[in-house]
């Protein structure tokens, strides 16, 4: 008896480690992400902090130290109209990731992984000169780098999906998100990501 005893006093216990786990939003697990590209998992980071408040801002490559979530969110803001609205651009973000919810019934941070895993390029073009002339040459994309395009890739994607027209940017980015996470060609991040490694293979 004592020892059931013991065991009913350790569950509450356990139980109450588990509820203490940060979640991003307050909402959302960053436990369990799958990956299914390799050479990317490194610098794809997850925690539950969304904001930094720009510590690592001075240090050259931190970004990939960064929470995925607050690189896209930093990307969001880089256009004339939104820059340096951080708390909006955040309100937008969690809005998002509810419709992702609703309509695909997963971890939205899943669903941005998958999404940052289709959009990136694994082959881009450079121009080389040889003497006068300029000619494209194929080349591989850097792990960092691949994950820099699709970060643009998905904001320019919800940019113009979103600017002056009657989309809401909440369902823009949803959608893109969504879009890219099951790799459809007619998101606009997988298509920029197919029309380099087109490019790429034809110069090759």
């Amino acid at each position: 008896m004592a020892a059931e005893d013991q065991s009913e006093q350790e569950e509450p216990a356990e139980a109450e480690v588990d509820d203490a786990v940060a979640k991003l939003f307050g909402e959302w697990e960053v436990t369990g992400i799958q990956f299914s590209d390799p050479s990317t998992e490194r610098y794809i980071t997850i925690t539950p902090v969304a904001h930094t408040m720009g510590r690592h801002a001075s240090k050259q490559f931190q970004k990939s130290e960064i929470s995925i979530v607050e690189r896209l969110i930093n990307r969001l803001m880089q256009t004339d109209e939104n820059t340096g609205k951080k708390q909006k651009t955040l309100n937008v973000t969690r809005d998002a990731f509810d419709i992702i919810n609703e309509r695909t019934d997963e971890n939205p941070i899943q669903v941005l992984v998958q999404a940052v895993e289709n959009a990136a390029p694994r082959e881009e073009t450079v121009r080389l000169k040889y003497g006068g002339i300029s000619v494209p040459k194929a080349v591989d994309v850097a792990p960092q780098r691949r994950v820099d395009q699709a970060l643009k890739f998905i904001a320019e994607g919800v940019h113009g999906a979103s600017f002056k027209t009657s989309t809401d940017v909440e369902e823009a980015l949803a959608s893109q998100l969504i879009g890219a996470a099951n790799d459809d060609v007619n998101t606009y991040a997988v298509s920029q990501k197919e029309e380099k490694e087109r490019v790429a293979a034809a110069a090759r």
